[in-house]
């Protein structure tokens, strides 16, 4: 318990008492979706293990302060990355012994900075190509959009199939120009879970002198184990000759806390462009292996810490009751007429749409949540329906009972409800208003139309909180709206709409 006399007479200032910061933390969290407890298929990734958070969080407080920006001032951190690039090389088909023998990897903070720093490796690789390009599957994460962005990459997007929800190889192949730097695949894709035709894509890259990066962010802790537990899963990691990289989360399917990804290469050449070095300034010489520079421990320790308490007999239990879990959810959304997959699943994904007009899924998914249940709504794409997604964890395996009634009781409740209704004027500047045009103002307006009220002042921490409601009560005219509207003024939609919520509170 805290010395609240204690840490009072400690306190600098007009500091809180730590139990009242404590408090309005708690507060402040309360308007939060449930990170624990089987019913958020999105964001977060819980394994139901008793005493794995405490034991995280305890890794986490004893390395936070320490910083991985100098590996010889801190060797702990250095040992428990080499540790956590070597579980992640093992389990993808590098190491000793392996077709893959000297696999390198860093961890980053995530999926995003693994993907852009193998982008950058593969651009940095090439310096007499002024003009780089990538390939990428459109069904590949939009991280790799962001990737090309800010390294100034061009992208050449592969279209992928509506009945298979995977790009083609020998689209894919041809794609490839002399200006192609990379070639991406996912193992499997995020919004419908589907694993791409790696061996083929890696071939045709490696035929062509060119990269191939397998995105396994999400999958890559799970298929090793699937495929254990007599899963068909298709090759997908280095013991195809054509894969040079692959990254994988550990904060998802590791089930270890925000943020922790690791990036592998397959051999010290490859990786060699990833770093970044700087000597010319009077301070110390920099070297990074990643993007930032000063890096707490804490994430880090706390994957370590995960790692080595789950083990690898932990995570194989833990991918079968994942497994087990993804089939009665997908039976599920079978026995319900008007609903259907958009893939049979192969990994720890559920993806479902509507084939009954009447039935409209973004009110679906506001009755879901309205019973607890809280999934992602993915708008239509090109010859693609809006869906939902389910991301399934070993947490879920226990509710899956409870999916099948309320998934038919939120149906008919839809059905009942009938189809979203957009004014005329908002379905006409949907379809005909230019990015260009919009401005804040326009988009506040809009919000209130839509019943999103942002405070004008935000003038004290409690209204802070109440931002986060509007975004968890019923959204299906929201996603109505950005649906109809190109994807380039979807973007544009919301960057303004969070920019009103990112406002600094007095």
């Amino acid at each position: 318990m805290i010395d609240e006399e204690a840490d009072r007479r400690a306190l600098p200032g007009n500091g809180l008492p730590a139990e009242q910061v404590l408090a309005e933390l708690r507060e402040l969290r309360a308007a939060d979706r449930p990170t624990h407890g089987g019913r958020l298929f999105a964001y977060v990734y819980d394994p139901a293990v008793p005493g794995l958070d405490e034991l995280a969080a305890a890794a986490y407080a004893g390395s936070a302060h320490v910083n991985g920006l100098d590996p010889t001032a801190f060797p702990s951190l250095l040992a428990m990355e080499n540790a956590l690039v070597g579980e992640a090389a093992r389990l993808l088909g590098g190491g000793p012994g392996s077709a893959a023998p000297d696999v390198v990897g860093s961890v980053t903070s995530g999926g995003t900075e693994s993907l852009i720093l193998a982008v950058k490796a593969a651009r940095d690789a090439h310096p007499e190509i002024t003009e780089p390009r990538i390939v990428v599957p459109a069904s590949a994460h939009a991280a790799f959009a962001k990737a090309a962005h800010y390294l100034r990459v061009a992208v050449d997007p592969v279209p992928v199939s509506a009945r298979t929800l995977r790009p083609a190889a020998a689209d894919v192949a041809a794609a490839i120009g002399p200006e192609t730097v990379l070639v991406v695949c996912s193992a499997p894709s995020y919004a419908h879970g589907v694993v791409d035709p790696v061996a083929e894509i890696a071939d045709a890259a490696a035929s062509a002198g060119v990269r191939c990066h397998v995105d396994a962010c999400f999958g890559g802790w799970t298929l090793p184990y699937l495929r254990r537990l007599g899963v068909d899963v298709p090759p997908f990691d280095f013991a195809l000759a054509g894969v040079t990289s692959i990254s994988v989360d550990l904060h998802k399917y590791a089930y270890a806390p925000k943020g922790v990804s690791v990036l592998l290469h397959r051999d010290p050449t490859l990786r060699a462009p990833q770093y970044f070095a700087y000597a010319d300034w009077p301070g110390y010489t920099m070297v990074n292996p990643v993007i930032a520079s000063t890096r707490s421990g804490g994430p880090i320790a706390a994957a370590y810490a995960t790692l080595r308490h789950l083990g690898d007999d932990g995570y194989l239990r833990l991918a079968a009751a994942t497994r087990d879990a993804v089939a009665g959810l997908a039976d599920a959304v079978r026995t319900v007429d008007g609903l259907r997959l958009m893939a049979e699943p192969e990994s720890t994904v559920v993806c479902f749409t509507a084939t009954d007009p009447s039935l409209e899924l973004f009110v679906l998914v506001d009755e879901l949540a309205a019973r607890g249940w809280h999934t992602q709504p993915q708008l239509s794409y090109a010859d693609l329906p809006p869906s939902v997604h389910l991301t399934v964890t070993a947490a879920v395996a226990p509710r899956v009972a409870e999916f099948g009634p309320d998934l038919t009781d939120a149906v008919a409740a839809a059905r009942a409800a009938g189809p979203v209704a957009l004014p005329a004027e908002l379905l006409t500047l949907a379809t005909t208003l230019t990015p260009d045009a919009l401005t804040p103002d326009m988009v506040a307006g809009l919000a209130a139309g839509l019943g999103l009220s942002i405070p004008a002042d935000a003038a004290a921490l409690a209204d802070a909180v109440t931002l986060a409601g509007p975004l968890q009560g019923r959204t299906a005219v929201v996603n109505t709206l950005l649906d109809a509207a190109p994807p380039a003024l979807r973007e544009r939609l919301l960057v303004e709409f969070v920019g009103l919520l990112q406002r600094p509170t007095w």
